[in-house]
Protein backbone atom coordinates (compact mmCIF):
# COMPACT_ATOMS: atom_id res chain seq x y z
CA UNK A 1 0.00 0.00 0.00
CA UNK A 2 1.28 3.61 -0.77
CA UNK A 3 0.81 6.20 2.06
CA UNK A 4 1.63 9.86 1.79
CA UNK A 5 2.92 11.84 4.83
CA UNK A 6 0.03 14.73 5.36
CA UNK A 7 3.05 17.31 6.45
CA UNK A 8 6.15 16.62 4.19
CA UNK A 9 4.70 14.66 1.24
CA UNK A 10 6.77 11.69 1.16
CA UNK A 11 5.51 8.30 -0.51
CA UNK A 12 6.23 5.62 1.57
CA UNK A 13 5.12 2.01 1.06
CA UNK A 14 3.65 -0.09 4.03
CA UNK A 15 2.97 -4.11 3.90
CA UNK A 16 -0.98 -4.20 3.26
CA UNK A 17 -1.02 -6.88 5.78
CA UNK A 18 0.08 -4.21 8.83
CA UNK A 19 -2.14 -2.92 11.40
CA UNK A 20 -1.39 0.53 9.77
CA UNK A 21 -2.99 -0.42 6.64
CA UNK A 22 -5.53 -2.26 7.49
CA UNK A 23 -6.37 1.32 9.75
CA UNK A 24 -5.60 3.29 6.89
CA UNK A 25 -8.02 1.55 4.69
CA UNK A 26 -11.19 0.59 6.91
CA UNK A 27 -11.02 4.17 8.36
CA UNK A 28 -10.49 6.97 6.06
CA UNK A 29 -10.57 10.15 8.58
CA UNK A 30 -7.17 8.60 9.92
CA UNK A 31 -4.06 10.11 8.50
CA UNK A 32 -0.44 8.62 7.76
CA UNK A 33 2.39 10.61 8.90
CA UNK A 34 5.99 9.04 9.03
CA UNK A 35 8.18 8.75 11.55
CA UNK A 36 10.67 11.83 10.84
CA UNK A 37 7.74 14.21 10.84
CA UNK A 38 6.33 12.17 14.10
CA UNK A 39 9.67 12.44 15.80
CA UNK A 40 9.99 15.87 15.30
CA UNK A 41 6.29 16.70 16.50
CA UNK A 42 6.32 14.74 19.84
CA UNK A 43 10.07 16.43 20.49
CA UNK A 44 8.37 19.54 20.14
CA UNK A 45 5.42 19.09 21.94
CA UNK A 46 7.69 17.05 24.82
CA UNK A 47 9.65 20.48 24.97
CA UNK A 48 6.56 22.73 25.04
CA UNK A 49 5.01 20.48 27.95
CA UNK A 50 8.17 20.73 29.74
CA UNK A 51 7.77 24.67 29.35
CA UNK A 52 4.61 24.79 31.59
CA UNK A 53 2.68 27.14 29.31
CA UNK A 54 1.16 23.87 27.43
CA UNK A 55 -2.27 23.32 28.48
CA UNK A 56 -3.97 20.26 26.60
CA UNK A 57 -7.45 20.94 26.49
CA UNK A 58 -9.46 17.87 26.48
CA UNK A 59 -13.35 18.98 28.02
CA UNK A 60 -16.12 18.32 26.41
CA UNK A 61 -18.86 20.71 25.19
CA UNK A 62 -21.74 20.40 27.58
CA UNK A 63 -24.22 19.06 25.09
CA UNK A 64 -21.88 16.03 24.95
CA UNK A 65 -22.14 15.91 28.76
CA UNK A 66 -26.06 15.60 28.09
CA UNK A 67 -25.87 11.99 26.38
Amino acid sequence: MRVKCVICDTVNDLDDNSPLAKKLRNRPIHTYMCEPCRDRITIKTEQRLATGNFRLFRTSSPIDEDF
